[in-house]
Parts: structure tokens; sequence; C-alpha cells
């Protein structure tokens, strides 16, 4: 396959699932990490198993923004088309954290990364298209049906569980919204929901949340199976004129209503657009 793709959380669960499979494909890959030595030993064992040898690391940290810019310069410098961008990196945290940036950690790396990342490549991407965002959403959408516009950094009320959920929806939203401003283009947006899988998403709270990870691990999906539905969204010609939906299991799965509705998508939007635009022009404004 005669592809490129950068994937963000690349190095762990179902990120590096995604990355292997799409490497066995043949697909170019640019891997986003935050390590250096992780990220090469990552890079190392995809080559290994697949023999594709089209492997780059993007050095960067997604709760910065600073950062986030930085990630996108190393790829445009590449001067290499984008046809695939998955957007999978998610952090799930017990306790409150704020960024370097001044906001809540789960929807600063779980959205508003996402967010300035694919506006500052969406002209590449637009370029070299027929091409595909996908946006690794989660079923945890469900469990808040509204967006906290009042208070999107939680500093009252944070529960770990509703501020992860609330990041998850806000995935859904710029999904809907994004498609939306896409709809004269060739570039297609959808969201991916992977089921419940064994990752290490939530292993960085301390020794409780490795406690965690492992009494649940015989009870999820392993992050092979989890990232089924992400290989067939970025490569399925099934799904090559679909835009703006959800899927889990390879198959369409309408998500709640609220996680389209369309004024909270362009006030999300429009929010997402203040909190990181320094140059206009580098934002979506379709």
């Amino acid at each position: 396959m005669d592809k490129v793709a950068l994937i963000t959380g690349a190095t762990n669960g179902i990120g590096l699932a995604t990355a292997k499979a799409l490497a066995q494909m043949g697909v170019e890959l640019f891997l986003v990490s935050r390590n250096l030595e992780k990220g090469k030993k990552v890079s190392d064992e995809i080559k290994s198993e697949t023999g594709n040898q089209r492997l780059h690391l993007l050095m960067g940290d997604l709760s910065s923004l600073a950062s986030v810019r930085q990630i996108a310069q190393s790829f445009l410098s590449y001067n290499r088309p984008l046809h695939i961008l998955l957007n999978n990196a998610g952090v799930f945290n017990l306790k409150r954290r704020i960024t370097i940036d001044g906001h809540e950690e789960m929807f600063a790396v779980n959205h508003i990364a996402h967010f300035l990342l694919t506006n500052l490549l969406l002209n590449r991407i637009k370029a070299c298209g027929p091409s595909r965002i996908i946006n690794v959403a989660s079923g945890a959408h469900m469990l808040v049906n509204q967006i906290n516009f009042a208070d999107l950094n939680f500093e009252k009320g944070f529960r770990p569980l509703k501020v992860y959920s609330h990041s998850k929806l806000a995935n859904l939203l710029f999904t809907h919204e994004l498609a939306r401003r896409l709809e004269a283009s060739t570039v297609t947006v959808n969201s991916v929901d992977p089921g419940e899988v064994a990752t290490g998403l939530g292993t960085q709270n301390s020794f409780l949340g490795r406690v965690i990870s492992r009494l649940m691990k015989p009870f999820l999906q392993s992050p092979e199976k989890g990232a089924r539905t992400s290989v067939y969204v970025c490569t399925s010609p099934n799904v090559k004129d679909i835009s703006g939906r959800n899927f889990r299991g390879c198959k369409e799965k309408k998500p709640k209503p609220w996680a389209t509705n369309p004024e909270a998508s362009k006030q999300l939007w429009e929010i997402s657009q203040k909190w990181v635009e320094v140059d206009g022009k580098e934002i979506c404004n379709n």
C-alpha cells in the first residue's frame, strides 16, 4: 500500500498494534513518541516484525501545545504526503493535572492536542487526497451528555471517569464538525470506538493505576483485537467515501445524539480555536 500515515500514541496499546498492522501492509509510518528510547525500541520492533523499513520517529509531548507545533513542523519538513492521520493517543488520570499551558491534562491531550495537530497538517492532508483522518474516541462518551463549557478545566467537581468521558465526547464532536467543514474536499473524517481494550492507559497513575490495569486485563480485548477497527477505517475501500461517522467492531456504530449535536460541535470548535490559535490561517475555517 503506497500510503503515508502519522499515528499519535503509537508506542503502546492500540496505537502500537495499529502501527504494526499498517506497516505489514507497506504503509510508510510517522510515529509520534515523547520518549526517544522507547520510540526507537518500538520502531526497531516494527521493522523487525514486518520487514517495513519506512518508519520515522517524531518526538514530542502532546500535553504541550508548543511541542504539538514542533511535531507538525517536523513532519512537514520531510516534505512527504499524508494520506492517513490517526489521532490515537490518550491519557487517563486519577488525579487532576494541569499542563504547561494551564489546561486540564485529559482534555488537553485527548482533544486539544489533536485539534491543533490536525489543523496544522490539514493543508498537506487536503493536498494529497483522497485522505483520511481518524479520531480514536470511546463508548465512554455515553457517560456524559454535554460538554462542560462553563468549566473545561474542571476546577470544580473533578472525577476521573467523568473528565475522561468528557474528553471522549469532545473527540466525537470534533469529528462531526471537521467532517462538516471538509464536505467539499477529498478528505474523510471518522471516529473509532475500539471497545474495551487492555492497554497502558492509566498505568502512569502510580501503584494504584497499575493494580487496576492488571485486575481488569483478563476481562478486556487484546490491543491487536482493539486495533482492528482503527485499521479498517484507515484502509478499507468500504469506507473511502464515508465521513462524519463512528465505527465499532468494523461496523458503523451511531454514538449518542448529543455526540453529533451541531450547536455543541460548533461551540467546541470555536473554543478550541481560541485556545490554540496563533495564526488564523492554521485553522480550518470553512
